[in-house]
């Protein structure tokens, strides 16, 4: 009885896992062309999310391990040595602090050092933020694209029951809207995912620029406390003597 019974589960279940695909093919064939064309939108904004969550986690990962190590040589003012892990690095924080490090042995102010990292985190920014904006813009496509698709259906369905008889011209327009909603409520479906990607990965973005700020602000701050700035020159006794 015991392998009757698990028979009978498992039969039930497979079951409703062809209704459910059934359900699911049916949806999309009654929804006509544009449930096609948001599927490929949504293809699309998904690839890239991925993309983007693998890039960041990857960077996010390589920028702590590459401060771990940087800071101790900092921290022993060895910036020669700094200067050369840095170069070696590929990480994003270790571009810009490679900027800032080439310009500690020339004797130039710290203004100059902050510029040239802010120079370093223009070159970096770019490829952290690289195609996340899309996402927001597939998802206003993707609903966009539904309402276009319920609109087209709705124009068929009335187009359709122009000449129909009377008496089955109110199941019909009601079966044919129906048919033409499915396009809005996938292109929902569509947009509400991406739209989450979206301020997930801006949210994942803005950390690890926080992060990289940080530590900038950490280096100039070392610098300074090995370097002092240089005091300003006393006026000539000269001007001091003046009434």
């Amino acid at each position: 009885m015991a392998s009757e019974d698990i028979d009978t589960l498992q039969s039930a279940a497979e079951q409703v896992e062809l209704g459910t695909w059934d359900t699911i093919i049916a949806f999309m064939q009654n929804g006509g062309e544009f449930m096609y064309i948001i599927l490929f939108v949504f293809a699309i904004g998904l690839a890239i999310a991925i993309e983007r969550f693998v890039y960041l986690s990857i960077m996010k990962t390589k920028n702590r391990m590459a401060w771990n190590k940087l800071l101790p040589i900092l921290n022993q003012g060895n910036f020669r040595q700094a200067l050369e892990f840095a170069t070696n690095s590929n990480s994003a924080i270790s571009r810009i602090l490679a900027y800032g490090l080439s310009k500690v042995g020339q004797g130039r102010r710290h203004d100059d050092l902050e510029m040239a990292m802010e120079e370093g985190m223009m070159e970096v920014l770019p490829r952290l933020e690289k195609r996340t904006p899309y996402l927001a813009t597939f998802a206003n496509i993707a609903t966009l694209l539904g309402l276009l698709g319920t609109i087209m259906g709705l124009i068929k369905a009335f187009t359709a029951v122009a000449n129909v008889d009377p008496s089955e011209k109110a199941n019909l327009l009601s079966a044919s809207i129906s048919v033409a909603m499915n396009t809005t409520a996938f292109g929902l479906m569509a947009a509400i995912p991406l739209l989450l990607m979206f301020t997930f990965l801006q949210t994942k973005t803005t950390e690890i620029v926080d992060s990289i700020e940080m530590a900038s602000v950490k280096f100039v701050n070392l610098i300074r406390a090995a370097r002092p700035s240089e005091a300003p020159k006393p006026k000539a006794a000269a001007q001091k003597s003046k009434p």
